[in-house]
């Protein structure tokens, strides 16, 4: 689960990186003015500044559902933790009283 929330925002971060650089390069390369050259880049880093806010909070509920699913399995497997360990403290108690009779 956790490797797979690493995978999304892995991809997620290569897919924003990559569109920075290649939105970067095609202005750079682009035959224009300065001033709009300018603007350009402007609303080119406006976008990409609400993507990235957008993935940030897609990253954020990604981590916080995979957090809740954690929180349930370890609080479904410690009920079976402790019964495991009631009955193991148990069956050594009635082993030690078999022993103790034995042995007196």
């Amino acid at each position: 689960m956790a490797e797979n929330s690493n995978n999304t925002l892995g991809v997620m971060l290569a897919f924003i990186v990559g569109g920075l650089v290649g939105a970067g390069l095609a202005l750079l390369y682009a035959p224009a003015a300065g001033d709009e050259t300018k603007r350009r880049i402007r609303e080119e880093i406006d976008q990409t500044r609400e993507k990235l806010r957008e993935g940030y909070g897609t990253a954020v509920d990604t981590v916080e559902d995979g957090l809740g699913k954690v929180r349930e399995i370890v609080e479904e497997r410690k009920g079976e933790v402790i019964a495991a360990y009631h009955a193991g403290k148990e069956a050594y108690q009635k082993e030690k009283g078999k022993h103790t009779k034995e042995t007196a």
